[in-house]
């Protein structure tokens, strides 16, 4: 395999930009965690491509994105309902593809949800700032020069592992694997989700009907929702006194409700600390569903307790870790 290879950017579509898992570590200093806002998707991505799963690859929104490659690669992606072809060969979510030099990788427009996480066999090899290489678009830093991709942009491509080479072997002849990772990891959008949470610190400040509306009543997402977090219109929830709160931590998948009563879920790109009262919080297993919420979008929430959250996450993490000693047993 050789070294300085690169990815060349024909159309960049909406919005893609480098993303790995984060910045972990650093929000005492009140930089976000960033990163793929479905870090579970890329990490399974990664893993089909034969790297590590905290390697750098694409976060794609809403399509539009072309490339091209100066070697093989191996290519997988997780997300959204998008039209993923390898020339004219289409990608299914989950599958491994082989992309020969030249070849052109196309990603459409989703159907349903808005986020894609493409892996690379190899990784994006740009600098680490703060031991990431995710684009923080706020701050203008990490990625590609801190900013979302651009038509004609060159980025380099690291150095593909043995691995990699004993899986682009089985797929010689076949071009797209036959065999993927399970379904609900790779293709995580829903049309009206349901989001599982916990009670946040600041429940019993709510009036006991907004308990009710936020478990049981339907939510549209609002235009005015990005990266930081998706604000939801519909049933106001009310509290029981409007009194100024300390500024408190919050993270991904918090459920912050502002003084109009419509709750905000932060996503990846939140800020570090917040003012508003904490209802709820969407469990780590629920964010990929999360980030694929788009303007218009209904969803749902259903409370569960903490030590169930805990379970599905501690079962992800086996039921992941068995999937890698299945790919690597593949490869061998």
């Amino acid at each position: 395999m050789r070294f300085g290879m690169k990815l060349t950017v024909q159309h960049a579509g909406f919005l893609t930009f480098v993303q790995d898992g984060g910045r972990s570590g650093f929000r005492r200093f009140g930089v976000s965690l960033g990163g793929a806002l479905d870090p579970h998707a890329l990490r399974t991505a990664n893993l089909l491509v034969g790297n590590e799963d905290g390697a750098a690859g694409l976060e794609i929104t809403m399509g539009g994105f072309r490339g091209n490659f100066d070697d093989r690669r191996l290519v997988a992606w997780c997300g959204g309902a998008f039209d993923v072809r390898i020339g004219p060969i289409v990608l299914p979510p989950g599958h491994v593809g082989a992309i020969e030099a030249g070849e052109e990788l196309r990603v459409g427009p989703p159907t349903i949800g808005c986020r894609a996480w493409l892996a690379i066999s190899g990784g994006i090899d740009v600098p680490k700032v703060l031991d990431s290489r995710a684009t923080d678009l706020r701050a203008e830093f990490g990625g590609l020069d801190g900013r979302p991709l651009r038509a004609g942009d060159v980025i380099p491509l690291g150095v593909q592992t043995n691995g990699v080479g004993d899986v682009a072997a089985l797929l010689r002849s076949e071009k797209v694997s036959a065999w993927s990772a399970p379904a609900n990891w790779t293709a995580t959008a829903r049309s009206s989700p349901v989001l599982r949470f916990v009670r946040g610190n600041d429940w019993d400040q709510f009036d006991p009907s907004a308990h009710e509306i936020l478990g049981h009543q339907v939510f549209t997402v609002s235009p005015d929702s990005n990266r930081m977090g998706a604000r939801l219109d519909g049933p106001v929830l009310w509290r029981k006194d409007y009194a100024d709160l300390i500024s408190q931590a919050v993270v991904p998948g918090t459920v912050q409700v502002p003084p109009n009563g419509q709750p905000i879920l932060l996503l990846g790109d939140c800020q570090t600390i917040g003012g508003y009262p904490k209802i709820g919080h969407v469990i780590t297993v629920d964010l990929g569903l999360a980030a694929q919420l788009r303007p218009g979008d209904t969803v749902r929430f259903r409370e569960i307790t903490l030590s169930e959250a805990h379970r599905f996450l501690l079962q992800r993490e086996r039921d992941l870790g068995l999937f890698r000693v299945g790919l690597e047993a593949r490869a061998a």
